[in-house]
């Protein structure tokens, strides 16, 4: 077997392992690249050696998302995002029927500019599942909604997520898209709320008034189905991953408790340097890591945030991941692999499927795995062969097809987007029955993104 296939194989392998395990998938990519570009290329006749392999790792790609997190976390921590969403409860007035939109809102909102949609999430989430529970809205409904707007926002250019497409596609000449890619995605995911809106009730909750307004102290998202026994073995690697990776989820429910005070100077400074950050961007190209550094710094000097807390709640799992799986992805490129997976894929597509066909695919791996950690990496590099060995078909369509289909079925409860709603589910309700509700959403969203993608850049 030569080393194309051996590298190939290993990718594969990791898909696995992030798809039905607590395992890291950029631990292993990592161990992979190293094993093979220094052990067993020279089996095989070929020299790549330690230094290639390193220089594969994105030092730019994790600045940035350090830098964006950083400031992120210290807006949580600090306790402003957490205002804001006290804020937003009270505008709805007690229409029970409005309280879902807004959260669709607020989720997209957060996400959009710059939280990411894990921290939209997290922060969303409890708050959104304890409002659902005194409101009498199903708690299907409510994640529906949560889960969508984190998701529709999670590929604007200043998120996390947003970035990292942002970089691969920048490796491909496909640089100054990421608006429009933004706007597929918001498309996408908004259709698919609103439609789970339709479907689920929404409509007949204007028929019903609110009067407890304000959530109290939420409950921490319940991590504990690592130790239930009654919980099947995907639930309890989640929760782990949850556990080990995503403390931003308890730090956004330890702020809960102060939902209610009004807008301090520390918060009004926050959303102060996060919008000057958004304009500095936009207006003069400043980088949005970079900048980010510097309003964190300014935060911690003004001592207006934790910065020991923030570092904690950092999702370092998910930079590791998607940094560890770019290392092996450039190692395939040196060796051939990413060619032999390119041919397999347009083996069994053409010029107009193939977009449906890869937001398909994205999806399915999708469900079980890390869009952003492991389907961006591993299948955006495809885009380049895939448009030769067709005969010219569009590159940015492939890949916003890869980007769109992978997202749109981030609520299923086997990613972190979906966990984190259910784990904040309140006490009393069935939480196996929502889980199940929900995966089977996420999976029907791969075929329905298949159908979207098609749809939108199939047919052009």
């Amino acid at each position: 077997m030569d080393l194309a296939w051996i590298s190939l194989i290993a990718l594969l392998i990791t898909i696995v392992v992030s798809c039905t395990t607590a395992v890291n998938p950029g631990v292993l990519a990592i161990v992979f690249a190293w094993l093979i570009g220094v052990y067993v290329a020279p089996l095989c006749g070929q020299e790549i050696g330690l230094k290639t392999v390193v220089a594969g790792f994105p030092a730019d790609l994790l600045v940035t998302l350090v830098g964006v997190t950083l400031l992120f976390a210290q807006a949580q921590v600090n306790g402003t995002l957490d205002r804001v969403a006290a804020r937003a409860v009270r505008g709805c007035r007690g229409n029970t029927g409005l309280i879902p939109i807004m959260f669709f809102g607020l989720a997209l909102s957060i996400a959009s500019i710059g939280a990411g949609n894990i921290a939209a999430a997290a922060l969303v989430g409890p708050t959104a599942m304890a409002v659902a529970a005194r409101a009498g809205i199903s708690p299907f409904l409510m994640t529906i909604m949560v889960a969508h707007g984190a998701v529709a926002g999670a590929l604007s250019p200043f998120s996390p997520t947003g970035i990292i497409a942002a970089k691969l596609m920048t490796n491909m000449d496909l640089q100054g898209n990421e608006w429009p890619i933004f706007g597929y995605n918001l498309l996408s995911n908004s259709l698919a709320a609103f439609a789970g809106y339709f479907l689920f009730g929404g409509v007949r909750l204007f028929r019903r008034r609110f009067a407890d307004d304000l959530p109290g102290p939420a409950q921490s998202p319940s991590l504990d189905l690592a130790n239930d026994a009654n919980a099947s073995t995907t639930e309890r690697a989640e929760s782990i991953r949850l556990q080990a990776g995503m403390s931003d989820a308890r730090s956004a429910a330890d702020a809960q408790s102060d939902n209610s005070a009004s807008f301090e100077v520390r918060h009004w400074v926050t959303l102060g340097l996060v919008a000057l950050l958004v304009f500095g961007v936009l207006c003069f190209g400043v980088d949005v890591g970079l900048g980010a550094f510097a309003a964190a710094v300014v935060l911690t000097l003004l001592r207006m945030a934790d910065e020991r807390r923030a570092v904690q709640a950092m999702p370092w799992s998910v930079m590791l991941m998607v940094c560890g799986v770019t290392v092996l992805t450039a190692l395939l490129n040196r060796t051939g692999g990413l060619d032999r997976l390119t041919t397999l894929v347009s083996s069994v597509s053409t010029l107009r499927s193939i977009t449906g066909f890869i937001a398909l695919v994205s999806g399915i791996v999708s469900v079980y795995s890390s869009t952003s950690g492991v389907v961006l990496p591993a299948f955006l590099p495809m885009t380049p062969g895939l448009v030769e060995q067709l005969g010219g078909s569009d590159a940015l369509a492939i890949s916003s097809s890869i980007i769109v289909g992978g997202h749109l079925v981030d609520v299923s409860p086997l990613s972190t987007i979906g966990a984190l709603c259910i784990a904040s589910v309140a006490a009393g309700e069935d939480r196996r029955v929502l889980f199940n509700k929900v995966l089977a959403w996420g999976l029907l969203m791969a075929p329905l993104g298949s159908v979207f993608c098609y749809l939108c850049f199939g047919l052009r």
